[in-house]
């Protein structure tokens, strides 16, 4: 499936019923790995498996699915934007087991997030972002840098730049990514030129996947936030349009409160490329 740029490889091992044929995978992280690998896999920025979302007797029941991410390196994500409108989009459109026709929670590592599926356009509703940091100093190649900071699911650095085509985005990016500012877990690092008040381009170095994508969910999230954290406009409810490497112009939908922020949501299509088997 693809997802403005990102491509993952889903595999459904929820059961329709009691009956139906569930892969059994013994290590999620080496099937990652080599499924991803695009000479000798099918090739993908990542893995997603879908299982069935258990309930708690604290909460009862959590979501209608629950979606693990593993990336192209074998980790395992808390969350991923674009990852999560594929999954909404195969659980509504293909699977067809939601009650609801176009609306599914899907469980993650980082919370619960709500998804509405309208033909190949799929809108989730994220956690509300964490940990917002304007302006942390880093020394990058003797140089000093002021970066921004913002976790939306995952952890995010975001830093605006001029003439945003020239970055060296994979060795800057990789650079950042494991600065020691940002260990253990380390970051995804985004690179923004503001287009107009309301429209930003972003590009992306994805922790994980160790390298450039055409389009990170939660990175253009972070991006956009960050662009209106820094803004001077009345707070209230606010849309950015957010262009990608992929082509695609994302939404980003927010309510900007105080310095924080609510009801954030990330609009996009999604659609699937292929079905197949593949060799373990």
């Amino acid at each position: 499936m693809v997802a403005s740029g990102n491509d993952f490889v889903v595999i459904d091992s929820y059961p329709t019923h009691a009956k139906a044929w569930v892969p059994r995978v013994t290590s999620h992280q080496s099937l990652a790995k080599n499924i991803c690998d695009r000479i000798y896999g099918v090739g993908a920025d990542g893995l997603l498996v879908l299982e069935k979302s258990l309930p708690t007797e604290q909460a009862g029941k959590i979501a209608d699915i629950r979606m693990r991410i593993f990336n192209s390196d074998g980790s395992e994500a808390e969350m991923c934007g674009n990852g999560a409108r594929c999954v909404a989009f195969y659980s509504v459109k293909v699977s067809k087991r939601q009650s609801v026709k176009d609306k599914i929670k899907i469980e993650t590592r980082a919370g619960v997030i709500e998804a509405r599926v309208n033909g190949d356009n799929v809108k989730i509703k994220l956690t509300d972002p964490k940990n917002i940091k304007l302006g942390i100093p880093l020394k990058i190649n003797n140089r000093l840098l002021k970066v921004n900071f913002v976790n939306t699911g995952v952890p995010h650095t975001v830093i605006f730049v001029e003439g945003l085509d020239k970055i060296d985005v994979q060795n800057l990016g990789r650079v950042i990514r494991y600065h020691k500012r940002f260990s253990p877990q380390g970051t995804n690092v985004n690179f923004v030129e503001v287009l107009s008040n309301n429209s930003i381009k972003v590009r992306t170095y994805e922790r994980g996947v160790e390298d450039e994508t055409l389009a990170c969910g939660t990175g253009r999230v972070a991006s956009a936030l960050i662009t209106a954290r820094q803004s001077t406009r009345a707070p209230e409810h606010q849309k950015i349009n957010v262009h990608t490497q992929g082509g695609e112009v994302l939404k980003v939908y927010f309510d900007k409160i105080n310095n924080g922020f609510k009801n954030v949501w990330l609009e996009g299509k999604a659609m699937i490329v292929f079905k197949g088997e593949y060799y373990v």
